[in-house]
């Protein structure tokens, strides 16, 4: 079926749209949820799988996919036609239940966290009770962005949510941890920037050199590990001589 303005709507629910000249969107739905984001990445690695002769790129986000393609190379109605079929092998029962989870190690509040005061002050709460309610929780990694690595979470409780910064800062160390909002997110690198920062992490979520530069992924988990002062060191430095493994827990256990 086509929609008003080119779009074509499926009976399953979902939206396939044309994006410039060798772009495809498919939309899931307009609700930012685990199971509609789940719903992106199991058809992103479907293309990427089935389709790879064919795609020159896939890019999730929290409900919807692009495709890009070479429109020189690859007819437009095809490859619609080709994901079609995809959704329809999927079905609607799809997810990423291999998916791991990844501890991140965080130092709360002090120098690695500035912020956490006026969070615990702007929700009534104590600092301790706001790093126990951020690190009981298990976030599901939306999508990456903003800068290389960076991971949209969601899943933070709403008791500890907080506004960004009236005016941002030019300068945050990698590894802080944020809150914006009712979300929360690790800064991958040195940027500039406006969440709240509430602790830090001794991890590289993106390192360049590497076959794997990205800590975690979309679709993945994180839980954060509340750590003091000396095991941040300690783990700051096998980060940096290499020999830090990230420590990683069955997805089975945070659903």
């Amino acid at each position: 079926m086509t929609a008003p303005g080119g779009e074509r709507v499926a009976a399953t629910g979902h939206r396939m749209l044309a994006e410039g000249e060798g772009g495809i969107v498919v939309e899931f739905g307009d609700a930012i949820e685990p199971a509609v984001n789940a719903r992106v990445h199991a058809l992103a690695r479907a293309v990427s799988g089935r389709l790879a002769a064919d795609v020159l790129e896939v890019v999730p986000t929290y409900r919807s996919l692009l495709v890009l393609f070479d429109p020189l190379r690859v007819a437009r109605g095809s490859l619609q036609q080709r994901i079609e079929g995809l959704l329809l092998e999927l079905g609607e029962a799809i997810g990423r239940e291999g998916a791991r989870t990844v501890r991140v190690p965080v130092a709360y509040g002090g120098a690695h966290g500035p912020d956490l005061e006026f969070v615990a002050a702007h929700n009534g709460l104590s600092p301790a009770e706001v790093v126990e309610i951020h690190a009981s929780a298990s976030y599901l990694v939306y999508m990456l962005g903003f800068t290389p690595g960076f991971p949209y979470l969601g899943g933070m409780s709403p008791r500890i949510a907080a506004p960004r910064l009236d005016v941002p800062r030019t300068r945050i160390p990698a590894g802080s941890v944020g809150i914006a909002g009712a979300q929360t997110g690790i800064y991958p690198v040195e940027s500039p920037g406006g969440w709240r920062l509430i602790g830090r992490t001794p991890l590289r979520l993106f390192d360049p050199g590497s076959k794997t530069p990205f800590l975690v992924s979309a679709g993945e988990r994180v839980r954060f590990v509340p750590v003091g002062e000396r095991e941040w060191l300690e783990v700051e430095k096998a980060v940096r001589e290499g020999a830090y493994r990230p420590e990683t827990e069955p997805s089975g256990r945070d659903r």
